[in-house]
């Protein structure tokens, strides 16, 4: 511990040599002590107003007390004294809490009784602390619990509200001292001014023939002659006169016995002003108190040091007497602090040094998600490799990421018209739509649609119950929309991993995002469907073409942007599409023109590429995950999985003790609590603390502010990696696509959809971002798509029955 009272010559001196001098005590005792060899921590009782954002930085607001060291006042003291320590060199020393000395009284009246809440010094300055809810605080987030207010009442009447009281000794006291105008209330009251006060009072009396018939010597006039611990030897009962006798005699004023009498009188009147003062100020306190907590009889202790309040014969007395006859109904305990400040700084110190070191190991937990941009070209250059073998004919059944062909040959022209119907299965809703597209000058697309729920049981049922439902549901439309007659042509948007061998034929490759329905994977899905319509025998339809939202996405931006050839999801899953040379594309025919691919780069990794960058975390998440071992990318990136990812690190903070007071509740416990909307809303930098606690309690977690930091925190690294390892498989897409062309730079569109790039507050940023760091030979412009698995599925069956006519004109 180290405190600021060392017998400081270097008052006025430069703040570089008063630090040096403090940094070469600390030396000293440490050497005398033999502990120079250990980097312990320091707490650093520090008595000046501070301005504080945390517990170990405190930048000096205004010197008090003498003290007119340059350069200090507006600086982190911690900052300083450590440069000092590192000057020095010879030891090393970790400042972990600047604390007032106030702080410091209170906190060690606080170990010995818990009730202590207030903490006062009358020496030779003086100050108080107490404990305020934190709901009253506005400059601090947060209104739980209680935080110590360190008042810097000595600056109490600075604006001019106790003239009224002030004497004309108090304002002759202001002009000679070094900060006129400031600290008024502490130059009424403390042991630096009260001697001062004294003689200022007997030099008027002097003068005007009312002491010392008269006399006035020079010491008199001198400042400093008459001090504090003169005025509490006169006030002693005993031997007070004769002590006065003795002081007055040194000031060479000749005093008769009367002369003694009234002088005693006077140091009586100032002494018990300044225990009158701080019992009233110390009165407000204690009514706030009481008024916080709503209660009608306030019990409290007040920790109290300072050497005028521990020296002066009868100031404790008069002081305990005002206040108890100020606010009678308090039970007030008033407790003089053992070295308050040391032993207080010490506490407060210990309390940061196992925060600080909670702090390091969340912080070491949170490093495992921060990857460097050197970690993010490693990504892109993986994926980069998985293209190729995904392409390779020879390589393309062992790859992971499938590049699977969609026999999408062209974007849309703006030539393409009539009524369409979609259909949209990708998650646990269903929409069926139908879309009126309108060439011409005037293009348009008009959409009517309806959006249906599939229950559990038909998700994880069979697949003839599936496709049931589905049929049912369209037919529930076209009743609802009067169109049963119309042989509709149909785009089925399917967003699930699918082999196709032509544009309305589709193989399932494997169920992704929780659907479990039987004797699907392996069929093809056109047919199921085909078979379904057939059994209800109510209406026909022409499936034309099936979809994966991510190429409807990028068809849909393509109807608006002509130069977008790229599409992504980045929402409940992730996935991408890019427009590839037909060259490139070996496990389909012919070479001729481009081709749209869809990559499937969820399962990106499950090939342990990304084992290195994987977290404990991210294993736990997949081990509970109904598809274990697979879409390794996918649990990285998208909202399914991000706050599941955040789930288990809570989950791991909490049985070490860092967050919820150690309890582990229900809730967190529970797979899928943690929903994409939740995290967006906690990381949203509109919301403070306050709103990000009600979220967790509606999630049924009990948080104080500092747990809600501590989950703002790990929402904000878990997203973050999510949107750059995103980004870093972008630029691989976009490189490529550059390459392919023969392009030192490229100009491209990326049609972009999904709830975690749209609702998000960060995502979209640091994933753009991330693909100019990691792509800087592509200028991307990224568009958001107005509902690509609807308008998109549209406009592909639109572009497929023109693609059809062509074909049977040809023949």
């Amino acid at each position: 511990h180290w405190s600021s009272r060392t017998s400081c010559p270097p008052w006025s001196r430069s703040g570089p040599a008063l630090f040096d001098h403090v940094a070469d005590c600390l030396g000293d005792f440490m050497e005398k002590q033999n502990i120079k060899d250990k980097k312990l921590p320091v707490g650093f009782t520090f008595s000046f107003p501070c301005a504080q954002t945390k517990l170990d930085e405190a930048v000096l607001v205004t010197w008090t007390k003498k003290f007119k060291a340059s350069g200090v006042e507006g600086a982190d003291v911690v900052k300083l004294l450590n440069k000092a320590i590192q000057k020095r060199g010879d030891y090393e020393a970790d400042i972990m809490a600047v604390v007032n000395d106030t702080v410091g009284t209170m906190m060690t009246c606080g170990f010995d009784d818990q009730r202590c809440e207030v903490g006062i010094i009358i020496g030779t300055g003086t100050n108080a602390c107490y404990m305020e809810e934190l709901r009253h605080i506005d400059l601090v987030e947060g209104d739980e619990g209680r935080m110590c207010i360190n008042t810097e009442w000595g600056a109490f009447g600075d604006d001019g509200s106790l003239e009224d009281i002030r004497t004309e000794f108090d304002r002759e006291i202001d002009r000679g001292s070094l900060n006129p105008g400031k600290q008024l209330f502490e130059k009424m009251a403390s042991g630096m001014y009260l001697g001062e006060l004294v003689r200022l009072i007997l030099v008027k009396m002097a003068k005007e023939g009312l002491l010392f018939e008269g006399r006035i010597t020079p010491e008199l006039l001198t400042r400093g002659t008459f001090q504090t611990k003169h005025v509490s030897a006169i006030e002693k009962t005993k031997e007070g006169l004769k002590k006065c006798m003795e002081i007055l005699t040194r000031l060479g004023v000749e005093p008769s016995s009367e002369d003694c009498l009234a002088v005693q009188h006077v140091c009586t009147i100032v002494s018990f002003r300044s225990a009158n003062l701080i019992s009233a100020t110390l009165g407000a306190i204690l009514l706030r108190l009481k008024e916080n907590r709503g209660a009608a009889r306030l019990r409290t202790t007040v920790g109290i040091d300072g050497s005028l309040y521990k020296m002066h014969p009868q100031y404790a007395r008069r002081l305990h007497k005002t206040v108890r006859r100020l606010i009678p109904d308090t039970d007030v305990r008033f407790l003089l602090s053992e070295s308050g400040s040391a032993k207080g700084a010490a506490m407060v110190t210990a309390v940061a040094y196992r925060l600080t070191e909670q702090a390091r190991q969340i912080q070491q937990t949170l490093d495992e998600f921060r990857l460097s941009q050197e970690q993010l070209l490693q990504v892109k250059q993986r994926m980069r490799q998985e293209i190729q073998r995904g392409l390779g004919k020879d390589s393309h059944a062992d790859a992971t990421v499938k590049m699977l062909p969609t026999f999408v040959r062209s974007t849309p022209d703006g030539s393409e018209n009539g009524d369409f119907l979609a259909l949209d299965l990708g998650g646990t809703n269903f929409r069926v739509l139908l879309v009126k597209i309108r060439s011409g000058k005037r293009r348009s697309v008009e959409m009517h649609n309806k959006i249906y729920a599939i229950p559990i049981e038909v998700m994880q049922g069979t697949g003839e119950e599936l496709f049931d439902h589905i049929v049912f549901c369209i037919s529930d439309f076209l009743d609802y929309m009067g169109m049963k007659s119309a042989r509709l042509p149909l785009g089925f948007t399917f967003s699930f991993p699918c082999h196709q061998t032509s544009l309305d034929a589709g193989i399932l490759v494997t169920w992704t995002k929780g659907f479990k329905a039987t004797d699907c994977e392996g069929e093809d899905v056109v047919e199921l469907l085909r078979e379904a319509i057939k059994r209800k025998e109510e209406f026909e339809l022409d499936v034309v073409a099936i979809v994966n939202d991510t190429v409807g996405t990028m068809m849909t931006c393509a109807y608006e942007e002509p130069t977008c050839e790229v599409g992504l999801i980045a929402g409940t899953g992730s996935n991408a599409c890019y427009m590839e040379e037909m060259r490139n594309i070996e496990t389909v025919d012919g070479n001729e023109g481009r081709m749209c691919v869809n990559m499937e780069w969820g399962a990106f990794g499950d090939n342990g590429c990304l084992d290195d960058i994987r977290t404990p975390y991210d294993q736990a998440v997949d081990e509970n995950s109904l598809n274990e071992g697979k879409q390794s990318f996918e649990k990285m990136i998208s909202g399914m999985y991000l706050g599941e990812i955040v789930r288990q690190i809570l989950i791991d903070l909490t049985k070490r003790g860092f967050l919820f007071r150690g309890q582990i509740s229900e809730t967190l416990k529970t797979r899928g609590i943690f929903e994409t909307k939740f995290l967006s809303q906690i990381e949203s930098d509109r919301l403070a603390l306050l709103q990000v606690r009600a979220i967790l309690q509606q999630l049924g977690l009990d948080s104080t502010c500092d747990d809600s930091i501590i989950v703002k925190e790990v929402c904000g690294t878990v997203s973050r990696r999510a949107a750059q390892i995103c980004g870093a498989g972008m630029a691989a897409v976009v490189d490529k696509i550059r390459e392919n062309r023969g392009l030192d730079h490229l100009e491209v569109t990326v049609g972009v959809d999904g709830t975690l790039y749209k609702l998000h507050p960060h995502f979209s940023r640091i994933f753009q971002q991330t693909v100019k760091d990691l792509a800087p030979k592509c200028d991307v412009t990224f568009l958001l798509s107005e509902d690509g698995s609807g308008k998109g599925a549209a406009l592909i069956t639109a572009v497929g029955c023109r693609q059809r006519e062509l074909d049977a004109q040809q023949h």
